[in-house]
């Protein structure tokens, strides 16, 4: 099993070009299901969750071609004739519950395994059910799949009580095959939402709305194959903002949307860093003394949790006691213990963190539990004393593209062991 081997202590100098952003290509990809013909997609990510979803893709009865050497993936779902996404095909990315609502639409019925993903808290999908069934699915939980059927799914006014991206996404999936119109009270805001109902308006759907809490979509009776490109993935952006930061950096990235980035950009300006946003990316250079700040993770646009392991790391090596509230997931601490052992000083009190910063953190081998605790633990590596030992970082290529390459690029002493 792969492990990634750090030498502490290097200044990180240079420049990085940020990836497909995952969470908005899955989706984008799943949605391939919705038209016949060839739909083409730029600028993907090389990741295993990308890999999942096209093996997945082809189970249900879609053509694939791909070149990650351009970045490049088509998809024509033409003869799309498998209604069953199964267990072993599901349990490895909890983002394959998305073929739900294509898979309704399209065929009239989806069986389709309850999903897996990291182990950072329940998530349930019963506000995907609620939705669906509010469109006309008759749905069914069957020996741990769910089952829908819906030979005609009719527009609705739906209400999320807790704001879900991929709820979202399945439920604006769905709807454009609906008759008449759907609207999404309190649904998610995230740029990856916008990038997907971009994508949908493109194929010849209406929806309007997506950014904000209210989506309207008004049904149509036919989509038309598109060729796009995925947007930089801003969780990406933001861990390398973190890595300049915690080394003293300086760091440009290119190929981001700093729009997508301002509540990071905000904390990370409280540290002491200098953030400098132009056309050409973001620079980053990091503070002689890094300030401590208090973080709550919160939906978009607020600071989002896919980055609070990562700060927590900054906070760790800060001047002074700092405060993190995880909101969104209840089992988001996981890599508080790994971080101790590194000589963090991190105290849990239910759903929030009291850190108070130490000179220095020491290096020790360590193992990740999901995939953002395994990018805070490389960033731990990247200033502790001595070689650090990551284990299990196949969590880490679930969602981050050549991340150590990224690192090497810029300075840092990093390497994968197999």
């Amino acid at each position: 099993m792969d492990k990634i081997i750090i030498e502490g202590g290097y200044r990180l100098n240079g420049q990085v070009a940020i990836s497909g952003a995952k969470n908005a290509a899955l989706p984008i990809l799943i949605s391939a299901l919705l038209t016949d013909g060839w739909c083409t997609y730029h600028n993907v990510p090389d990741l295993m969750d990308i890999h999942s979803t096209i093996t997945l893709l082809k189970h249900l009865g879609a053509q694939v071609e791909t070149d990650f050497g351009s970045h490049t993936v088509r998809i024509d779902a033409s003869r799309l004739f498998n209604p069953e996404a199964p267990y072993d095909l599901v349990r490895k990315m909890r983002a394959s519950i998305l073929v739900l609502g294509p898979l309704i639409a399209r065929l009239k019925k989806a069986r389709v395994s309850l999903p897996g993903g990291c182990a950072i808290g329940a998530r349930p999908i019963n506000l995907h059910l609620k939705g669906l069934a509010a469109l006309g699915a008759q749905i069914e939980l069957q020996h741990g799949y769910v089952e829908a059927v819906a030979e005609r799914l009719i527009g609705n006014e739906i209400y999320f009580d807790i704001a879900t991206v991929t709820g979202t996404e399945n439920l604006m999936m769905a709807a454009v095959a609906a008759d008449g119109k759907t609207i999404l009270r309190n649904a998610a805001r995230e740029p990856e939402v916008v990038a997907l109902a971009d994508v949908l308006n493109q194929m010849g759907a209406n929806i309007i709305g997506a950014g904000t809490s209210i989506i309207t979509i008004t049904g149509v009776k036919r989509l038309k194959p598109v060729t796009t490109a995925i947007i930089p993935d801003r969780i990406e952006a933001g861990t390398f903002m973190v890595s300049a930061a915690l080394t003293q950096g300086d760091v440009t990235l290119v190929n981001c949307d700093p729009s997508h980035l301002e509540a990071v950009i905000h904390k990370l300006r409280l540290t002491g860093a200098k953030i400098d946003v132009s056309a050409r990316g973001i620079r980053i250079q990091g503070p002689e003394t890094i300030s401590s700040v208090d973080v709550k993770t919160l939906p978009y646009p607020g600071f989002p949790t896919d980055m609070q392991a990562q700060f927590m790391v900054l906070m760790s090596v800060a001047n002074g006691l700092s405060l993190i509230s995880e909101s969104i997931f209840e089992n988001r601490f996981m890599h508080v213990g790994e971080l101790r052992r590194m000589g963090a000083d991190i105290t849990i009190s239910g759903n929030a963190a009291l850190i108070k910063g130490t000179s220095h953190l020491s290096a020790a081998p360590v193992m990740a539990s999901d995939l953002r605790a395994s990018a805070s633990l490389i960033l731990a590596g990247l200033v502790a004393q001595g070689r650090t030992e990551v284990n299990r970082v196949y969590h880490l290529d679930r969602g981050y593209e050549a991340m150590e390459k990224k690192f090497a690029d810029i300075g840092a002493a990093i390497q994968r062991v197999t």
